[in-house]
């Protein structure tokens, strides 16, 4: 079935209510690309088995908790991994060294990003809103979303003072925030 096909709300709500094929479904849709962005994300293939191992876990016991009217489906099961594979990174109190260039393609080019922000019309809009900010506000955005930096990190990072990294993000924040209202 293709991506922009699947039912991922549906398949969700099914969970909530332990059909097994369901989940089965949801797993063999998404495992590939998930455990992909948890490898670029933790560096270490292991790590991102057991991250992506932890987000279906995660998934099938909290189905129950997505709403549909709050966001796709899709964006909750990502939402679930990065968020698993930043606790990892914090809690092995190591984040992978990646070239600053890395974090762009990720978002403006790569074969992954690009088939993951066309699947769905909103993801579309946001890849399009990040690509109207300009790259000293987008680029520290990107930064702590894609790979969980704090804001000291980035301006250690990027050797801006930190008072600007801040700003930076918060005038992005904010164009994107307009951009996706609009």
């Amino acid at each position: 079935m293709a991506p922009s096909l699947f039912d991922y709300e549906s398949h969700l709500e099914a969970c909530a209510k332990q059909d097994e094929q369901a989940f089965k479904a949801l797993y063999q849709q998404e495992s590939a690309q998930m455990l992909g962005l948890a490898i670029s994300m933790l560096g270490d293939r292991a790590l991102a088995e057991d991250c992506l191992h932890d987000t279906f876990v995660q998934i099938w016991r909290h189905a129950q908790r997505f709403q549909r009217a709050l966001g796709s489906g899709r964006a909750w099961i990502y939402s679930i991994l990065r968020y698993r594979a930043l606790n990892q990174l914090r809690n092995h109190g190591r984040y992978t060294e990646l070239d600053d260039e890395f974090i762009e393609r990720l978002a403006d080019d790569s074969p992954q990003a690009t088939e993951l922000f066309e699947q769905k019309s909103e993801e579309k809009l946001l890849n399009r809103c990040l690509q109207g900010i300009d790259r000293n506000r987008r680029h520290p955005i990107l930064l702590a979303f894609y790979h969980g930096l704090t804001h000291e990190q980035i301006a250690s990072r990027l050797t801006i003072p930190l008072g600007t990294i801040k700003s930076r993000i918060r005038a992005g924040l904010r164009a994107l925030q307009e951009c996706l209202q609009a």
